[in-house]
């Protein structure tokens, strides 16, 4: 009888793990690690034709990635105000939405509407307008889904659409307006709300009634934009683990107390979220950072008893995955290999082949790279999927398109019970083997190539990243810029040469006289004003003017 009862509870406890293994309920997915544990089956290649089940379009554009719970897939959207910045409209027709879709059949279930709280971060400069006004990665704890707005708040609603609560955690803004995108997450009965922008506070709310149970407040949150993650380090304890510029932090769940920090590089922000190896956990920065492995855990300052290595490798929007014993982190179309337990690098590779997506210095490809079975998938911000199988050597197998037509990819991918969903300006996508064939370009194939090594060593406490912008050690050369758009060198800069660059929308608002050139006083003049953050934030580098309160640089200690 007692192994009738075991046997009986194992079946539960593995049914249960398998219908938790089959969501997608939060950022990259279970654990915020961007691996799938069930979906071998999806297909290596696709097209805009072949082994696409279903395409959704969406009421307005988002930087935010879908999700998938109870057989439904949910993503942010907004519309009516900043969708181009030559005309972004009255911020009074501002609108976010949640949309559910069915992840089967791909029809549109329903969709939750919310008038945005004004007044917004401007759409101007170079914040808002690269990621706009939906992205924060809604979360689900399975029987209901929350969606954060920034300075409109957290929203809860069931599976069937009907609205249970919100709840405002702060109308603030950064210094240099560049609006927030760090998505929330759940713990037990707790949905964790990281307000950087809003209120420099990380705060827990009652996911039943959106009660406030705790806040805390640090100004250490400004430049804070990836999205925390949960860590057992084990005697039955949880921390909530983050990447803030220059430190690691690690905080009571139960109440946001801080509980440990570390110093991590000298990076002035922190674009990507921390990924986790049991309690070990990695952050790669980007602008003058690094890379760091820390085991989490302790308290207080723990820099020199908890950090296991440091490194120069730098990410930029992305966040890296892990794969058994192997970091895989893409930058400005750069591949590269690390080696977990020691922090070098071991293989790169440049993706040749990848359009550029616009940007300053560099590109807006936002979506992190996710790894099923032996797979690493890798969707830029224009709509090419890069697959490459993973072993000793990593290989590029494939580049696949969901579509032809020009539209923005921002999210990153969402995996479940062999379906892929992928989030553009315009459309939700679902990629499924169907069992159709699909000729892989050998010269997409071949072009990511070997690239030249840079600095891969792990580094000692001492050690610094490489400055310049995006940690790229080089310094912003305007002329060099326009020469090079510049192709028939007649000191002008026409639509036609314009045309596919990576910010080709914001490079013609300089043509101030309308001849649909750019001539190089119109440049010169003009240049600095795409660079500047948002709301007059004194040009590029600048932080403008700080009004907020003044708070503690940390959490108050647990």
């Amino acid at each position: 009888m007692m192994t009738r009862y075991f046997t009986v509870a194992l079946l539960c406890s593995v049914c249960l793990t398998s219908a938790y293994a089959a969501d997608w309920s939060r950022f990259r997915g279970p654990a915020g690690s961007g691996v799938a544990l069930d979906s071998d089956a999806l297909p290596t290649a696709w097209s805009h034709e072949a082994n696409l089940a279903w395409k959704t379009p969406l009421p307005g554009p988002g930087a935010s990635s879908p999700i998938i719970a109870d057989g439904k897939a949910f993503v942010t959207c907004y519309s009516g105000y900043g969708l181009s910045q030559e005309d972004p409209g009255d911020m009074e027709n501002l609108v976010r939405h949640l949309v559910c879709v069915d992840l089967a059949t791909g029809d549109k279930l329903w969709q939750a509407d919310v008038k945005a709280a004004l007044p917004e971060d401007p759409y101007s400069g170079i914040g808002v307008t690269a990621h706009g006004y939906a992205s924060h990665t809604p979360v689900s704890d399975g029987t209901n889904v929350y969606a954060f707005y920034g300075k409109s708040g957290v929203y809860a609603y069931d599976m069937s659409g009907d609205e249970l609560w919100h709840t405002d955690v702060g109308k603030e803004s950064d210094p240099a307006k560049w609006g927030s995108s760090s998505s929330p997450i759940v713990h037990e009965n707790t949905v964790i709300v990281t307000a950087s922008a809003e209120s420099q506070a990380i705060v827990g709310l009652d996911k039943t009634t959106g009660a406030e149970l705790w806040r805390q407040e640090a100004s250490g949150l400004d430049g804070m934009w990836g999205t925390p993650t949960l860590v057992d380090v084990g005697d039955g304890r949880t921390d909530i683990v983050m990447c803030v510029a220059k430190e690691l932090w690690g905080l009571d769940p139960d109440s946001g107390k801080l509980r440990w920090y570390a110093s991590a590089t000298d990076a002035q922000q922190a674009y990507s979220s921390v990924i986790l190896d049991g309690s070990r956990v990695f952050a790669f920065t980007g602008r003058g950072g690094g890379n760091i492995a820390v085991d989490a855990g302790g308290a207080g300052d723990v820099s020199e008893s908890n950090t296991v290595w440091e490194g120069s490798i730098t990410a930029s929007f992305a966040s890296p995955v892990r794969h058994d014993s192997r970091i895989y982190v893409i930058s400005r179309g750069v591949l590269s290999v690390v080696d977990a337990e020691t922090g070098k690098r071991v293989q790169q590779l440049r993706l040749k082949g990848s359009r550029e997506t616009g940007g300053r210095m560099g590109s807006l490809d936002y979506p992190s790279p996710i790894v099923i079975g032996d797979r690493l998938f890798y969707l830029n911000g224009s709509g090419q999927m890069f697959v490459f199988s993973l072993g000793d050597k990593v290989k590029q197998v494939s580049v696949n398109e969901v579509t032809t037509d020009k539209e923005d990819f921002r999210g990153t991918p969402a995996v479940s019970d062999g379906r892929m969903v992928l989030r553009s300006s315009n459309y939700l996508y679902c990629v499924a083997d169907k069992g159709e064939t699909v000729e892989v370009d050998p010269s997409l194939v071949a072009s990511a190539e070997e690239a030249e090594e840079g600095p891969s060593e792990a580094r000692g406490r001492g050690g610094r990243g490489r400055g310049g912008p995006g940690g790229g050690g080089r310094r912003f050369d305007p002329m060099t810029m326009f020469n090079d758009m510049d192709t028939d060198k007649d000191g002008q800069v026409t639509e036609a040469e314009l045309a596919g660059h990576r910010m080709e929308d914001r490079l013609k608002t300089l043509d101030k006289d309308g001849d649909k050139a750019i001539s190089k006083d119109e440049f010169t003049s003009g240049i600095g004003s795409l660079f500047r953050r948002g709301g007059g934030g004194g040009g590029y580098g600048g932080r403008g003017e700080d009004n907020r309160p003044k708070r503690p640089q940390r959490p108050e200690a647990a």
